[in-house]
């Protein structure tokens, strides 16, 4: 029932639905999923009986602009970003255009690389979704991981899709989903397994600049490197020479405005940076400067954060309230940049386990954690202790802290 990637691949090219989820920190749903080339009238009949959700058509933006689908708005405010433009019907060979047999004619034209926009009329009763350039890498919604299936399986890069709906009318969670698919012998995919299946098999990043940077904590060998598929931007930090075969001492370092430029002390990563580069600089090794803010959720939400900090909530309540996970980084980037740089077997700098969970995923071995004692203080000794007691942190000496925000 739960599928592989490749096992959803293979459901794909033979005209099969597979049920896609996203994190249960998002929406927690499950759509029906089907290439959009296998999208008969049939299909879209057990859709609307079955799934009981809104039909639509994920598109990429390549063909939405080929077609001058207008966005439906033009500042979408929904909760998830869902990207709808404005729904369409094709313009010969419909009657109404909400029959099973109206609506697949409707995405048949969509699809057709012959089409062209006068081929449609606006609205309809098809929902086309404009999937991110990137996929699931740069959004986590069905809505990529529809295309980015059919990209995998060798289809058109289209998909249609509708959330499934309990008889009550309310959605259907993974217990749920998990029934629907023994009762109708569909196969499950979580975003997230494909999110880590692209990770381990495509090239998403690539060395742009490499130059020699000296710096208080030794003479390092800046690499920058850039997302293929995003816009962002991350930078190693190299001291000596990276033998393969020997575990290299690595720090994976998140960034911090706050903390690594203004000195904030409200967290510890300012003095995590600067006991890490002075450790690498001495031994040798990397220390990976990734762009995931905030543990993901970027500067400005984690500002935000911060203000429900100072209202009583804390580090991991704050990113719930604002309908963040505890933590969404990822670590799939940082293993290709440290493979790129030659390490294979690594000595991690960490007090956080699921960062050495994180990488060991996508293929490296950790041979070592090693802490990084800092010293707490009145104003991070919350955060810190939230850190230890709900995200695990290896974490000593906090006890002897008291007070602070």
């Amino acid at each position: 029932m739960m599928a592989t990637v490749q096992e959803a691949i293979e459901e794909y090219k033979r005209g099969h639905f597979v049920i896609i989820t996203d994190d249960e920190d998002r929406e927690n749903e499950g759509d029906l999923c089907i290439a959009s080339e296998f999208a008969t009238p049939e299909a879209i009949n057990f859709m609307a009986k079955f799934g009981r959700g809104l039909v639509c058509c994920s598109l990429t933006e390549e063909r939405v602009e080929q077609l001058k689908l207008p966005m439906m708005v033009e500042d979408n405010s929904s909760h998830f970003g869902t990207p709808f433009t404005v729904p369409v019907e094709a313009r010969t060979g419909v009657t109404t255009g909400i029959s099973a047999a109206d609506r697949a004619r409707t995405v048949q034209v969509l699809i057709d690389p012959n089409s062209k926009p006068e081929d449609l009329v606006r609205p309809g009763h098809m929902f086309p979704l404009r999937a991110r350039k990137g996929g699931v890498l740069v959004r986590a919604g069905q809505t990529e991981a529809s295309v980015d299936l059919a990209k995998l399986a060798g289809l058109n890069p289209s998909g249609v899709i509708c959330e499934i709906m309990k008889l009550d009318g309310s959605m259907a969670r993974m217990p749920d989903l998990k029934r629907f698919a023994r009762r109708h012998g569909l196969k499950i995919l979580t975003t997230n397994d494909l999110i880590k299946h692209r990770l381990r098999t495509e090239r998403l990043v690539q060395r742009v600049a490499e130059t020699r940077l000296p710096a208080p904590s030794g003479d390092w060998t800046i690499v920058a490197y850039k997302a293929i598929d995003s816009p962002d931007e991350h930078v190693a930090m190299v001291s000596g020479p990276i033998d393969p075969e020997t575990p290299t001492l690595v720090r994976v370092h998140d960034q911090c405005v706050t903390g690594d430029v203004f000195s904030s002390l409200r967290c510890d990563c300012g003095e995590q940076k600067e006991i890490a580069m002075k450790m690498i600089g001495e031994q040798g090794g990397i220390f990976l400067y990734m762009r995931q803010e905030g543990r993901g959720i970027g500067l400005h939400n984690k500002l935000r954060t911060y203000e429900l900090q100072d209202q009583g909530l804390d580090t991991v309540d704050a990113n719930l309230a604002l309908g963040f996970p505890a933590d969404r980084r990822d670590y799939g980037i940082g293993m290709q940049i440290l493979v790129d740089l030659g390490v294979r077997r690594m000595r991690l700098l960490t007090n956080n386990p699921a960062k050495r969970t994180g990488l060991e995923a996508y293929g490296l071995e950790v041979v070592e954690r090693i802490g990084i004692e800092t010293t707490p203080n009145p104003h991070n000794i919350r955060y810190l202790t939230t850190k230890r007691q709900r995200m695990g942190h290896l974490l000593d000496g906090l006890e002897t802290v008291g007070g602070g925000t």
